[in-house]
Protein backbone atom coordinates (compact mmCIF):
# COMPACT_ATOMS: atom_id res chain seq x y z
CA UNK A 1 0.00 0.00 0.00
CA UNK A 2 1.01 3.21 -0.70
CA UNK A 3 3.92 5.22 -3.03
CA UNK A 4 6.24 2.22 -3.98
CA UNK A 5 8.94 4.64 -3.52
CA UNK A 6 8.98 5.94 -0.70
CA UNK A 7 12.22 5.34 1.07
CA UNK A 8 10.14 3.99 4.68
CA UNK A 9 8.71 0.60 4.79
CA UNK A 10 6.70 -0.39 7.37
CA UNK A 11 5.45 -4.01 7.66
CA UNK A 12 2.84 -5.35 9.47
CA UNK A 13 1.87 -9.26 10.69
CA UNK A 14 -1.72 -9.25 11.26
CA UNK A 15 -3.98 -12.21 11.71
CA UNK A 16 -7.41 -11.39 11.35
CA UNK A 17 -8.84 -13.59 14.50
CA UNK A 18 -6.43 -11.61 16.90
CA UNK A 19 -8.25 -9.02 18.69
CA UNK A 20 -5.03 -7.03 19.49
CA UNK A 21 -4.99 -6.48 16.00
CA UNK A 22 -8.17 -4.82 16.31
CA UNK A 23 -6.53 -2.62 19.16
CA UNK A 24 -3.53 -1.96 16.93
CA UNK A 25 -6.08 -0.62 14.73
CA UNK A 26 -7.45 1.68 16.36
CA UNK A 27 -4.38 3.33 17.39
CA UNK A 28 -0.95 3.31 15.98
CA UNK A 29 -2.32 2.01 13.02
CA UNK A 30 -4.51 5.36 12.03
CA UNK A 31 -0.75 7.16 12.15
CA UNK A 32 0.52 4.76 9.93
CA UNK A 33 -2.05 4.62 7.23
CA UNK A 34 -2.15 8.75 7.14
CA UNK A 35 1.56 8.26 6.46
CA UNK A 36 1.12 5.97 3.78
CA UNK A 37 -1.85 8.34 2.11
CA UNK A 38 0.70 11.12 2.69
CA UNK A 39 3.24 9.14 0.69
CA UNK A 40 5.78 9.00 3.82
CA UNK A 41 5.64 5.13 4.40
CA UNK A 42 4.44 2.61 2.04
CA UNK A 43 2.67 -0.54 4.46
CA UNK A 44 3.38 -3.91 3.21
CA UNK A 45 1.25 -6.62 5.20
CA UNK A 46 1.91 -10.53 6.26
CA UNK A 47 -1.34 -11.91 6.60
CA UNK A 48 -1.05 -15.09 8.76
CA UNK A 49 -3.14 -17.61 9.93
CA UNK A 50 -1.66 -18.53 12.91
CA UNK A 51 -4.67 -18.60 14.72
CA UNK A 52 -6.45 -21.41 12.85
CA UNK A 53 -3.11 -23.31 14.01
CA UNK A 54 -3.12 -22.71 17.75
CA UNK A 55 -6.97 -22.24 18.49
CA UNK A 56 -8.33 -24.54 15.94
CA UNK A 57 -10.99 -23.90 13.37
CA UNK A 58 -10.09 -22.37 9.51
CA UNK A 59 -11.70 -18.77 9.72
CA UNK A 60 -8.31 -17.01 9.40
CA UNK A 61 -7.66 -18.43 6.25
CA UNK A 62 -11.02 -17.65 4.75
CA UNK A 63 -10.48 -14.35 6.08
CA UNK A 64 -6.68 -13.95 4.42
CA UNK A 65 -8.04 -15.58 1.35
CA UNK A 66 -11.10 -12.56 1.07
CA UNK A 67 -8.14 -9.97 1.87
CA UNK A 68 -6.06 -10.96 -1.63
CA UNK A 69 -9.09 -11.41 -3.30
CA UNK A 70 -10.17 -7.40 -2.32
CA UNK A 71 -6.29 -6.75 -3.58
CA UNK A 72 -7.10 -7.79 -6.82
CA UNK A 73 -10.60 -5.96 -6.96
CA UNK A 74 -8.20 -2.82 -5.84
CA UNK A 75 -10.42 -2.78 -2.58
CA UNK A 76 -7.84 -3.97 -0.06
CA UNK A 77 -7.49 -1.19 2.78
CA UNK A 78 -11.76 -0.49 2.34
CA UNK A 79 -12.47 -4.57 2.59
CA UNK A 80 -9.35 -4.49 5.38
CA UNK A 81 -11.24 -2.10 7.68
CA UNK A 82 -14.24 -3.32 7.18
CA UNK A 83 -12.81 -6.89 8.69
CA UNK A 84 -11.18 -5.70 11.56
CA UNK A 85 -14.31 -3.58 12.69
CA UNK A 86 -16.57 -6.65 12.79
CA UNK A 87 -13.91 -9.21 14.27
CA UNK A 88 -15.74 -9.24 17.00
CA UNK A 89 -15.74 -12.84 19.32
CA UNK A 90 -14.17 -14.15 15.94
CA UNK A 91 -11.05 -15.43 17.75
CA UNK A 92 -12.35 -18.15 20.28
CA UNK A 93 -15.07 -19.19 18.13
CA UNK A 94 -13.25 -20.56 15.03
CA UNK A 95 -13.30 -17.22 12.77
CA UNK A 96 -14.78 -16.27 9.79
CA UNK A 97 -16.86 -18.23 7.86
CA UNK A 98 -16.89 -19.25 4.57
CA UNK A 99 -20.02 -17.03 4.35
CA UNK A 100 -18.95 -14.30 6.36
CA UNK A 101 -16.33 -12.80 4.23
CA UNK A 102 -18.93 -12.32 1.83
CA UNK A 103 -21.64 -10.79 3.66
CA UNK A 104 -18.43 -8.26 4.99
CA UNK A 105 -17.77 -7.13 1.26
CA UNK A 106 -21.49 -6.19 0.83
CA UNK A 107 -20.21 -2.89 2.76
CA UNK A 108 -17.48 -1.92 0.32
CA UNK A 109 -19.36 -0.60 -2.71
CA UNK A 110 -17.53 -2.33 -5.89
CA UNK A 111 -16.22 -5.29 -3.95
CA UNK A 112 -18.77 -8.24 -5.11
CA UNK A 113 -18.80 -9.19 -8.50
CA UNK A 114 -18.43 -12.72 -9.98
CA UNK A 115 -14.54 -12.99 -9.76
CA UNK A 116 -14.45 -11.56 -5.98
CA UNK A 117 -17.06 -14.19 -5.13
CA UNK A 118 -15.64 -16.82 -7.05
CA UNK A 119 -12.27 -16.63 -5.33
CA UNK A 120 -13.35 -16.48 -1.60
CA UNK A 121 -16.04 -19.06 -2.31
CA UNK A 122 -13.40 -21.26 -3.76
CA UNK A 123 -10.52 -20.10 -1.68
CA UNK A 124 -8.79 -19.53 -4.80
CA UNK A 125 -5.61 -18.05 -3.29
CA UNK A 126 -4.81 -20.91 -1.14
CA UNK A 127 -1.47 -21.15 -2.79
CA UNK A 128 -1.31 -17.09 -1.02
CA UNK A 129 -2.82 -18.17 2.12
CA UNK A 130 0.32 -20.76 2.97
CA UNK A 131 3.06 -18.42 1.50
CA UNK A 132 2.18 -16.08 3.97
CA UNK A 133 1.91 -18.17 6.97
CA UNK A 134 5.02 -19.43 6.06
CA UNK A 135 6.83 -16.40 5.74
CA UNK A 136 5.29 -15.15 9.25
CA UNK A 137 6.75 -18.54 10.34
CA UNK A 138 10.07 -17.48 9.24
CA UNK A 139 9.90 -14.52 10.74
CA UNK A 140 11.99 -13.62 13.61
CA UNK A 141 13.46 -16.06 16.42
CA UNK A 142 10.58 -18.13 17.44
CA UNK A 143 9.74 -20.56 15.12
CA UNK A 144 5.65 -19.93 15.11
CA UNK A 145 5.73 -16.77 14.30
CA UNK A 146 6.28 -13.25 16.39
CA UNK A 147 2.64 -12.89 17.32
CA UNK A 148 0.45 -10.38 15.79
CA UNK A 149 0.66 -7.56 15.62
CA UNK A 150 4.44 -7.61 14.81
CA UNK A 151 5.70 -4.81 13.31
CA UNK A 152 9.15 -4.66 10.81
CA UNK A 153 10.61 -1.06 9.80
CA UNK A 154 12.83 -1.07 6.68
CA UNK A 155 13.63 -4.81 6.58
CA UNK A 156 13.87 -4.91 10.21
CA UNK A 157 11.25 -7.05 12.91
CA UNK A 158 10.64 -4.10 15.98
CA UNK A 159 12.08 -6.04 18.71
CA UNK A 160 8.96 -7.65 20.86
CA UNK A 161 10.00 -4.82 23.70
CA UNK A 162 9.14 -1.76 21.70
CA UNK A 163 5.75 -3.02 19.93
CA UNK A 164 3.61 -1.07 22.35
CA UNK A 165 4.90 1.98 20.44
CA UNK A 166 2.57 1.07 18.15
CA UNK A 167 -0.38 1.00 20.24
CA UNK A 168 -0.17 5.03 20.54
CA UNK A 169 -0.67 7.25 18.04
CA UNK A 170 1.85 10.13 18.75
CA UNK A 171 4.42 7.50 19.38
CA UNK A 172 3.93 5.93 16.31
CA UNK A 173 4.29 9.39 14.77
CA UNK A 174 7.42 10.07 16.95
CA UNK A 175 9.14 6.59 15.82
CA UNK A 176 8.52 7.29 12.14
CA UNK A 177 9.73 10.52 12.07
CA UNK A 178 12.95 9.64 13.48
CA UNK A 179 13.31 6.57 10.97
CA UNK A 180 12.62 9.16 8.08
CA UNK A 181 14.96 11.06 9.52
CA UNK A 182 17.54 8.40 9.65
CA UNK A 183 17.60 6.19 6.89
CA UNK A 184 20.56 4.36 7.30
CA UNK A 185 19.55 2.97 10.69
CA UNK A 186 21.93 4.26 12.45
CA UNK A 187 19.59 5.14 15.23
CA UNK A 188 18.05 2.50 17.19
CA UNK A 189 14.56 2.13 18.64
CA UNK A 190 15.88 3.73 21.79
CA UNK A 191 16.97 6.75 20.62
Amino acid sequence: MGDPLAKTVVRLYEDPRCPVVVDFESTGAKTIRAQTIERQVRTEYTLTSFKDVRLGGDGSKWAVNALRAALDGQKFAEYHAVLIDNQTAVEESGGFTTERPLELADRVPGLRGEAFDTAVSTMKHQDFVTASQSAYEHTGDDPIGPGTPSFGINSKLVPEGFRGVFFEEQLTEDLLTVVRSDPSGRQNYRS
